[in-house]
């Protein structure tokens, strides 16, 4: 591709391209080339490819050389096979333009309808087709159109001239308005035109308005809700988008035409059954715009029952063709069917997870690309919580239930603060509200726990959106009134202001007031076939990462096959626990010491025996203690407070004798305590005085860990319980560290085991998550059963990263591609990911039985999941609720592995 060589097709009809033409034609091209090809009544049009999108923005934004000439010459096709002319007064030819970058995303970037429209040519069109109303609404559209998208001029001005002028019409809707009134709106919208533009007129050549237009679409693709749903979504920038521009069709012609979208399935639900919305005398903004409130798609038939029954025929036999859920829009003019659109339909993971099954047994596609179907990410949806059938709360209405789930949060009105309050961590979490959501309120909607908004239906950009990000949405509350002046709801006798607290309940469409008590959803039998299905391709074990035997029974009900990381130190932080392990890093010698860890060992033991008996036949990996020992003892910044504030009461003169030696005593406890917290406190704790370190210099410590292990192993063992243990030491970087903690725990197993009279086999491994381990984990293999990779902290010394700190400049490095991705979220695989490589061969070099596993937050990553896919692993362990995520991904990985 050269942006400077002329003869380079840029420009293509549609009739020249199919549905394997994506990359090039865009999702948009592409589908209605196919559906040109299968016969099937498709405006006429011609492409401008995604590589033309590229070569504009790789020449200082200038349309390469030669693709104007060829789009003028795509006109002229146009103006043969419809026997209009673009720009004749007599019998004019309007078109639309349209964004469509090869990967589906729905409204974040600008389509312009009803170009060609000036003065001259409204009249041509109301002569023609003697409804002067609908040219001069069609004109009126276009001008405001054009004048937002492509001119820069705020849409509310348009929307507030509109709106007044409604208020004089006997129904208040744009159907309602005059030829007169229609009139009057033109001119107004002019003379917004001409202020915005410092004198400059609403241009009335309608060649200049295509190049205005294709370069507006251009732009769009870097636009600011472009950009960020490509960061959300991983979304590569040189993709591009292409430019669609097709003959217009009118559904706001008379009451015979309309516009809608039509699902060839429910995309919330999976039922097979068309599901859409559509509206007569109307264009398509006003569908998914929700400035009007569609009818649902099954009362077409009693108002058009032909129509509907080819609107019926013709979405089956798009899904048969496409062997998969259509999300198709159609227009209909003077009674007959255009389609101008169809793709693969987004849906929510419950309805993404049925229809993937119910195709199968339809025979449509097989279990694997069943399983390829599913956005692993999409079964968190099924996990989200509902509201609680016996919750007992105010509902303060119900709209229409456009995306699944539950959540609350407080109520926030403005999409720029709600992007604010997304970037704060301790900020509470919201709920953006709205009238209705366009594309400019998507970086808003990122951070949302919900989206409520007054007008729109199931199709509306916020229902759309919402079930694109798994993100619960109710739609069309029309009893709401937003009062943006008190920041305020006002609905029936309630006030809810600003900053107070609702639930939206997305799977019914309710609205309660205040937080509302939530139940956890259950698995259901699509879910649990398609799993099987994946469990039988799948090499990639799957553990849980649980320190609680209710983590544990959590984590087997998911279909977790063991658990990869027990983290003890989580054991200690309620109060009963924490007074003992206070005193034993409190002790002054070996023996005050060993007096505390027994009071520890008990309750350290009853915590594993619940573990074990939990996990009966199935692994359990239980790391040492690995933290620093101060993060047992309370802040020093909280001690020097409270000794102040005893040292404050203690020179009140008020004080008896008895309450005086009380605070003294006080005192003196809190300043010894300080005074250990000053001799424990580093520098930097995360590499100093922790995990196997701690069992070097404290030997007594990882003695009591490993015997309360052994005493809990045998006992439930002597139930009838099989046990498969398997001790991690942490933060190993030399192979003599993990000798010296083999030794005491092999010498404690021998004795625990031999004064039970059992035997017990179990393994003794490392967390490798320093780069010295993974450069020599030959060496340290010699003493291992198992490598653990702790992705966590391998990524925090890998790249000098603070996990904790990182936030502060982390998404500038996404942004200026410094990095592609998150590393805490999505393994660095040139970095940490070949330090995880290397670590795996060098291993299993020594010992080729080694088993290697992951047990990071990464584990339940599907993008990084793929990855330990690739270089080996054994298993990969994550959080319980991520559990199914991680064995879907490690299908696919398995599949597409398999298919490479």
């Amino acid at each position: 591709m050269n942006p400077y060589d002329r003869n380079y097709k840029w420009v293509y009809l549609l009739t020249e391209g199919n549905g394997d033409m994506r990359t090039l034609f865009g999702g948009k091209g592409a589908g209605v080339s196919e559906m040109i090809q299968a016969g099937l009544p498709v405006p006429p049009g011609f492409a401008i490819t995604t590589e033309a999108c590229n070569a504009y923005y790789a020449n200082e934004r200038q349309f390469p050389e030669g693709m104007w000439t060829q789009a003028t010459i795509a006109l002229h096709s146009l103006e043969e096979q419809t026997g209009k002319r673009f720009g004749a007064p007599e019998n004019p030819l309007l078109i639309s333009v349209r964004s469509g970058a090869a990967i589906s995303m729905p409204g974040m970037m600008d389509t312009v309808l009803n170009l060609g429209l000036n003065d001259e040519t409204t009249e041509g069109l109301a002569a023609l087709t003697g409804e002067r109303r609908f040219a001069l609404d069609a004109y009126r559209r276009f001008i405001a159109m054009f004048g937002h998208i492509v001119m820069g001029v705020d849409s509310a001005k348009f929307d507030r001239v509109l709106e007044r002028t409604k208020i004089h019409t006997q129904g208040g809707r744009d159907t309602d308005l005059s030829e007169t009134q229609l009139e009057e709106v033109i001119e107004a919208y002019k003379r917004i035109i001409f202020a915005e533009q410092h004198g400059q007129p609403f241009p009335q050549d309608p060649h200049s308005q295509l190049r205005m237009a294709i370069s507006a679409v251009f732009d769009s693709w870097m636009g600011r809700r472009a950009v960020d749903y490509r960061r959300v979504y991983r979304i590569a920038d040189e993709l591009g988008t292409a430019v669609t521009v097709q003959a217009m069709v009118f559904g706001n012609l008379n009451w015979e035409s309309g516009t809608g979208v039509a699902f060839t399935r429910n995309p919330s639900t999976g039922e097979r059954s068309l599901y859409g919305e559509y509206l007569l005398n109307a264009q398509g903004e006003d569908v998914v715009a929700g400035t009007r409130t569609p009818k649902y798609i099954k009362e077409l038939a009693q108002e058009l029952p032909q129509v509907a029954a080819q609107l019926d025929e013709i979405t089956q036999s798009l899904e048969r063709h496409y062997r998969d859920m259509q999300d198709i829009e159609f227009t209909i003019e003077w009674g007959k069917l255009w389609l101008l659109q169809t793709r693969s339909g987004k849906r929510t993971g419950a309805a993404a997870v049925r229809i993937a099954v119910d195709m199968v047994t339809e025979g449509l596609i097989d279990q694997s690309t069943a399983i390829l179907r599913i956005e692993p990410d999409q079964l968190e949806q099924l996990l989200h919580p509902t509201v609680a059938p016996d919750a007992e709360a105010i509902v303060l209405t119900t709209g229409l239930p456009a995306s699944p789930g539950a959540a609350a949060g407080i109520v926030i009105l403005d999409p720029d603060e709600a992007e604010k309050l997304a970037q704060d961590s301790d900020a509470e979490p919201f709920v953006l509200v709205r009238h209705e959501t366009s594309p400019e309120d998507f970086h808003g909607m990122v951070g949302a726990q919900a989206v409520l908004t007054v007008r729109g239906g199931m199709t509306s950009h916020a229902a759309v959106v919402a079930r694109g990000m798994g993100k619960p949405c109710v739609a069309g509350a029309g009893s709401i009134e937003i009062d943006p002046h008190q920041e305020c709801l006002r609905i029936g006798e309630h006030v809810v202001r600003k900053g107070a607290w609702i639930t939206v309940d997305g799977s019914t469409g309710r609205v309660f007031l205040g937080k509302v008590p939530t139940s956890e959803p259950e698995f259901h039998d699509d879910l649990l076939q398609l799993l099987a299905w994946a469990d039988e391709r799948r090499t990639l074990r799957v553990r849980a990462n649980a320190d609680t035997a209710a983590d544990a029974k959590m984590a087997r009900s998911f279909g977790a096959e063991g658990i990869g990381l027990s983290r003890t130190e989580h054991m200690f932080f309620d109060e009963e626990r924490l007074e003992p392990m206070r005193q034993m890093i409190l002790a002054e010698n070996w023996a005050e010491r060993v007096q505390a860890l027994e009071k520890i060992l008990p309750l350290q033991q009853q915590d594993f025996m619940a573990i074990f008996r939990v996990m009966d036949r199935l692994p359990v990996t239980i790391r040492l203690l690995d933290p620093p020992l101060h993060e047992f003892l309370p802040s020093r910044e909280d001690l020097v407070t409270e000794i102040t504030e005893l040292r404050f009461t203690l020179l009140q003169h008020s004080q008896s004798m008895s309450h005086v030696a009380q605070l003294i005593s006080q005192i003196s406890e809190r300043e010894t305590l300080l005074r250990q917290v000053d001799r424990l406190r580093e520098v930097n704790p995360m590499l100093g005085h922790r995990g196997c370190r701690l069992g070097l210099v404290y030997p007594e410590v990882t003695e009591m860990q490993v015997r309360a292990i052994f005493e809990a192993a045998c006992t439930v063992k002597s139930e009838g319980i099989e046990v498969l243990l398997e001790i991690m030491v942490p933060l190993v970087a030399t192979s003599v560290e993990l000798l010296n903690q083999s030794e005491i725990i092999h010498r404690v197993a021998r004795e625990v085991t031999g004064a039970h009279g059992l035997t017990l086999d179990y393994k003794v491994g490392t967390m490798i998550e320093l780069p010295r381990a993974a450069l020599v984990a030959d060496r340290i293999a010699q003493h291992a059963d198992f490598f653990s990779f702790g992705t966590n902290d391998l990524t925090q010394t890998t790249l000098g990263m603070s996990r904790d700190d990182s936030a502060h400049f982390l998404p500038s490095y996404i942004v200026h591609k410094v990095l592609p991705d998150d590393p805490f979220q999505v393994i660095d695989e040139e970095g940490v990911g070949q330090l995880i490589q290397l670590g795996v061969e060098r291993g299993r070099a020594t010992n080729p039985q080694l088993k290697t596993g992951i047990c990071g937050e990464h584990g339940g990553n599907p993008r990084s999941i793929a990855f330990f896919n690739r270089v080996g692993v054994d298993y990969v362990s994550c959080s319980p609720f991520r559990v199914p995520i991680a064995r879907l991904a490690a299908a696919q990985a398995a599949i597409r592995s398999s298919q490479a």
